[in-house]
């Protein structure tokens, strides 16, 4: 599986290179914040937008801690064949504490 880390992501947004980043969470989970740039599509339905995810720029996946994202993408990449996705290592809480400790992690 192919990770990403925070700072590594942080640096993709900070020079505006190409990405899609979508947060898994649920709903309640995502009323508390979300990486900036990022897209709310719940776990559950991920594999119904199959084909509305970019294939020529990395898509980087997050939740809270990194579980629920490591298995999405799993599927995604050895079950569809989406090369581009990678799992953003220690989610939205990585997030808030090596980046940005307001944000409010659910």
């Amino acid at each position: 599986m192919k990770h990403i880390s925070v700072r590594q992501l942080k640096k993709m947004i900070d020079d505006a290179a190409p990405c899609q980043i979508i947060d898994i969470r649920e709903m309640h989970e995502v009323d508390s914040g979300m990486i900036p740039n990022g897209i709310h599509l719940p776990m559950a339905e991920v594999l119904d937008h199959l084909n509305e995810l970019p294939r020529s720029i990395p898509v980087v996946v997050y939740c809270k801690s990194g579980s629920r994202a490591a298995a999405i993408v799993h599927v995604l990449r050895k079950e569809k064949g989406l090369t581009n996705v990678l799992h953003l290592e220690g989610g939205i809480q990585a997030w808030a504490s090596e980046i940005n400790p307001k944000t409010n992690v659910y």
